[in-house]
């Protein structure tokens, strides 16, 4: 089969990634774009297209693929945990064949475990190369209704102390443009960051007072170094108000908590500061002054690692504990 269906023009059209090159192929990587660290480019081979989503859910070729509507047991594998989209344009005299090798012997040195891979038609099914790219929303007129003969694919994957990871590498010859295209998926497995979304209630503050002797608070808001409460603290500062109202015996110590970002001494006060603003705000919403005390203890109870902005992000905090 030609690619008179195929517009690539050596340039990857992943319109999945909305990042998609249209124009001719350019010696410059796309901004923004880089390699796996797991897995590099082939040598030469410039990155046309390139996406990073920190959790997401896909799905690979597992098993040969003739109709993609009706896909066999198991042909379609569905996969949780951070991906990245490369898309590759390699120049010059290279055959898909050559750059398929070069994949594979680096995927095991590197201690990945072959699932699935395919070379022709038989083996891989007239709708694999359908999938792959248009299944990611590629631009219309962009790939072929079958797979072409010398296309090539494999999916292998790698357990690591993380988790495992998958590796999806479609290699694609376009002789009339003189270059291989590379689609390559990387997909580590991991669990999706919880507690971005907080609803909190006084029953449920209670509950975890009751189970824990504390709780967190992240509704709770401050601009950056200081310590004046921002508006929309103000359904976390009810629930808190309704919850003391509601346990006129309940005395909570306020605890304010920073990431390490800055010295120690400078976090405490700021913690500090924190913590009796909250006290002060509860006092004005008619909260018993005894029922409370503010504390401040900076960096020194992380809930996650600072190395990152995620970590920091948790790390600061409002808690209440039962005094």
């Amino acid at each position: 089969m030609t690619r008179s269906k195929f517009t690539f023009a050596c340039v990857l059209q992943l319109a999945l990634m909305a990042l998609a090159a249209t124009g001719s192929a350019q010696a410059a990587d796309v901004s923004g774009g880089k390699d796996h660290p797991l897995i590099s480019r082939f040598a030469g081979a410039t990155l046309e297209a390139s996406k990073i989503l920190e959790f997401d859910e896909t799905t690979v070729v597992a098993k040969p693929l003739p109709d993609v509507d009706k896909p066999a047991p198991g042909a379609l594998l569905k996969i949780e945990g951070k991906v990245t989209h490369n898309g590759y344009v390699i120049k010059g005299a290279k055959s898909a064949l050559e750059v398929m090798r070069n994949y594979e012997q680096a995927l095991a040195q590197g201690g990945f475990q072959t699932v699935f891979k395919c070379s022709d038609r038989s083996s891989c099914g007239e709708d694999i190369g359908r999938f792959v790219i248009n299944s990611r929303k590629m631009a219309p007129g962009g790939f072929p209704a079958s797979f072409n003969a010398n296309d090539r694919y494999i999916l292998a994957k790698r357990e690591t102390p993380r988790g495992t990871v998958h590796a999806v590498v479609f290699v694609m010859q376009d002789s009339s443009n003189d270059c291989v295209n590379v689609y390559q998926q990387v997909i580590e497995s991991k669990s999706m960051a919880t507690g971005q979304v907080q609803v909190f209630s006084a029953v449920a503050l209670k509950q975890g007072l009751d189970a824990e002797g504390k709780i967190a608070v992240y509704g709770i808001y401050f601009d950056s170094a200081k310590a004046d409460i921002k508006p929309e603290s103000k359904p976390s500062m009810d629930e808190m108000a309704k919850l003391l109202t509601n346990n006129k015996t309940l005395k909570v110590y306020i605890v304010g908590h920073t990431d390490n970002v800055g010295t120690l001494a400078t976090n405490l006060d700021l913690s500090l500061r924190r913590a009796e603003a909250v006290v002060k705000a509860l006092v004005g919403m008619k909260i018993d002054a005894a029922q409370l005390a503010g504390k401040g203890v900076a960096s020194l109870a992380p809930v996650a690692s600072n190395s990152t902005e995620a970590g920091k992000a948790k790390n600061r905090r409002v808690e209440l504990v039962v005094q």
